[in-house]
């Protein structure tokens, strides 16, 4: 494995990548609370954090939930405090149409690194900017909300990494 500086990035979204939309039945699970009062952390699967650890990125919150993922979802699925992208209101309007609010931030950040965007609204769009606008390799994967990330996602991040860092 490469240093820490020579790592990928993985950049996390938290709501559909890590707390699905549906249970494995198709039917939203019950509405149990978790302690921070939000009732989606209970769809939260504990084993998430060492599975994505185990992928040797440099893990980033590219979320909403923004240091509150540190707080409140990182303890949950067994994650250390992990960097926090916060997002400018400038780049919500900016950009071409359709292109995800969150694209033009990631990019900048990345400064030319390769990065992962786990992300549950990635687009066509998003995938074109990102191979016009970053020299560095990247892998735009886009997460079923209603399942979160599975055991097929996890596969084809290992396999892209395979390809991206040197062994």
């Amino acid at each position: 494995m490469t240093s820490a500086t020579e790592r990928p990035l993985l950049f996390l979204d938290v709501d559909g990548p890590l707390i699905p939309f549906g249970s494995s039945s198709g039917r939203p699970q019950a509405a149990a609370t978790g302690a921070s009062g939000n009732p989606l952390l209970t769809r939260l699967d504990p084993g998430l954090g060492s599975r994505l650890t185990a992928l040797g990125c440099h893990l980033v919150w590219a979320t909403t939930w923004m240091e509150e993922a540190n707080e409140v979802v990182s303890p949950r699925i067994g994650l250390p405090r992990l960097p926090v992208v916060e997002w400018l209101a400038s780049y919500v309007d900016e950009g071409p149409r359709d292109l995800h609010w969150k694209t033009r931030h990631l990019v900048e950040w990345a400064n030319g690194r390769p990065f992962i965007w786990v992300d549950d609204e990635i687009s066509a769009m998003d995938r074109l900017w990102v191979d016009a606008s970053h020299s560095g390799q990247s892998l735009l994967h886009r997460v079923d909300p209603v399942k979160g990330l599975t055991d097929a996602d996890f596969t084809a991040l290992a396999d892209w990494l395979r390809l991206v860092i040197p062994r």
